[in-house]
């Protein structure tokens, strides 16, 4: 079996994933096609993680490629995760991982409408509330959730959870949109709010995108997705692509043999998988650093992190759930966080130290990331406990 060693998998990632200077995606369609797909839960982290692989973008060319190109979409898609897709890989996503997350929210919505006492029949329920809201909006409509609770009375309907102290009440229309997202039937429009918050306007697949993309047949879609992968995150292992993927076993060894990957050996003896033809490792780089932001794509992007992550720094830069903050790379290993300070200039946070060379690297990065934020503060949802320490 050929190895693939942790530096060349470390070499292969900052060349793929456009965080060598020399390396460099040309635009930011390219650096999302190139990704599969970047995390859009945090509405910043697009224009975040785009801005660490491409040279001389800015605020405004990312809200052009979202709001005006619509070139890379918002999608809810693997493990109930918004992210933003390039249009080409949007029908496998909806046949595949959309449709799977889709289910599940049909189920729990449905069993939630029936527990509350809305209706006996709780699936048919959400079907009709879903039918209302398309009907309202037409075949070009748009419209912020807020209007649409006021304009379509089914989605008026609130649900009480728990009882006693502990009970809460939430309102439907969230959850209706949700689903309708997830099979995409609407789409997250243009941002009603700043680049930082998401404040989205929902639009038809129609109005949006200028047609409705016909998802592709559930086996298919799978494998496109772990087709994707492959190419940006090999060598990875099962683990990996079931956590990223949310999906099974069986159904990740279904596209791999679909796909007809190859295995490779890794240094903590476990199996990785490359595609066909992508067995040789790619030439070394010179030492390189990066900032990334929150849940960025490169971050998240395998479950077993040891090749670039000390497992000591992990619940230093992660939540309990698995979700990064910001990260300090040097030379394909994460050194650390940075913040933000209220002048809006960027400070790294160095857990271990990368020498000289490597604190100067970082201290460039710092620069150029405080230049692309202009002034602007962002506030992110989910921070790590070395964030927090360090005022965020």
């Amino acid at each position: 079996m050929l190895r693939f060693t942790d530096a060349q998998r470390r070499d292969r990632l900052a060349v793929r994933h456009g965080l060598h200077p020399d390396h460099r995606h040309p635009d930011p369609v390219a650096a999302t096609r190139a990704m599969t797909v970047l995390h859009a839960t945090e509405p910043a982290t697009v224009h975040l993680a785009l801005q660490a692989r491409v040279d001389g973008l800015d605020i405004a060319a990312v809200d052009d490629l979202l709001a005006t190109e619509r070139s890379v979409v918002k999608q809810l898609a693997m493990r109930r995760t918004l992210f933003g897709f390039t249009r080409d890989l949007l029908p496998a996503a909806l046949g595949s991982a959309s449709a799977r997350v889709a289910a599940a929210e049909l189920r729990r919505l449905a069993a939630d409408v029936e527990r509350a006492g809305i209706a006996a029949d709780g699936a048919a329920w959400v079907e009709n509330a879903a039918a209302a809201v398309l009907t309202h909006l037409g075949s070009d409509g748009a419209m912020d959730a807020a209007s649409l609770r006021a304009q379509v009375p089914a989605l008026a309907a609130r649900i009480t959870f728990g009882s006693g102290k502990w009970a809460q009440e939430a309102p439907v229309a969230p959850r209706v949109l949700t689903l309708l997202g997830a099979r995409g039937q609407l789409f997250r429009g243009r941002n009603a709010g700043h680049w930082r918050v998401s404040r989205p306007v929902w639009t038809t697949a129609r109005a949006w995108l200028g047609s409705v993309p016909v998802p592709r047949p559930e086996a298919e879609g799978w494998a496109e997705l772990v087709r994707r992968w492959l190419w940006t995150f090999g060598p990875g292992t099962e683990t990996d692509l079931v956590w990223w993927l949310g999906a099974t076993r069986t159904l990740v060894r279904r596209a791999l043999g679909d796909l007809g990957a190859v295995s490779v050996a890794l240094d903590d003896g476990g199996t990785g998988w490359v595609l066909p033809g992508d067995e040789e490792p790619d030439p070394p780089v010179t030492p390189w650093a990066a900032l990334l932001p929150v849940l960025d794509p490169t971050t998240m992007g395998w479950k077993q992190r040891d090749f670039y992550l000390h497992p000591a720094d992990a619940p230093h830069l992660f939540d309990t759930a698995g979700n990064a903050g910001t990260t300090a790379w040097w030379n394909g290993r994460i050194v650390g966080a940075w913040v933000q300070g209220a002048d809006a200039s960027v400070r790294v946070i160095h857990r271990s130290d990368p020498g000289p060379e490597g604190r100067a690297a970082l201290a460039a990065q710092a620069e150029r990331l405080t230049a692309f934020f202009d002034g602007e503060v962002v506030a992110p949802i989910y921070t790590s406990a070395e964030m927090r320490r360090n005022g965020r």
